[in-house]
């Protein structure tokens, strides 16, 4: 027996209503938690041409100094700042507590004083550094004459 259809036809549409739904809550989680994965403070660095550092160093301890002197300290992906001078030791030598090799940093704009600078390494020492380096950009397109 041969079954008959009863006015009703097959809708050969697909419902993308959903997919809006869905495609619109990514979009709000993307911008939410696109901000928070970048790390540290934007700072003018000055050039230099020094050596890059090996990359297979641990993650380093960085202390950012922006322009107008305020400090921020960059630890495990984890900005603070700006911070008082208390502050960042308390942090700075918990997590040289933890591992005494790992790499301490400073990262400091073009425009700052070079006794801001010292400041900040004596901070960094006091909180039990004892090899402090500097982040530099590389030279803007050296000529070999």
């Amino acid at each position: 027996m041969a079954q008959v259809s009863r006015g009703r036809r097959l809708m050969g549409e697909i419902n993308v209503v959903p997919y809006i739904d869905v495609m619109l809550v990514l979009l709000i989680i993307f911008m939410i938690t696109a901000p928070l994965l970048t790390q540290g403070v934007k700072v003018n660095l000055p050039h230099a041409a020094a050596k890059p550092l090996p990359s297979a160093q641990n993650n380093p301890l960085v202390l950012s100094v922006t322009r107008d002197g305020g400090l921020y300290l960059t630890v495990n992906g984890s900005t603070v700042g700006p911070a008082s001078r208390q502050t960042i030791e308390s942090r700075v030598a918990a997590a040289l507590g933890a591992d005494p090799t790992r790499p301490v940093m400073i990262k400091a704009d073009t425009a700052v004083s070079y006794g801001v600078i010292v400041r900040a390494m004596v901070i960094l020492q006091d909180a039990g550094a004892r090899k402090v380096g500097f982040i530099t950009r590389p030279p803007a397109g050296r000529s070999s004459t």
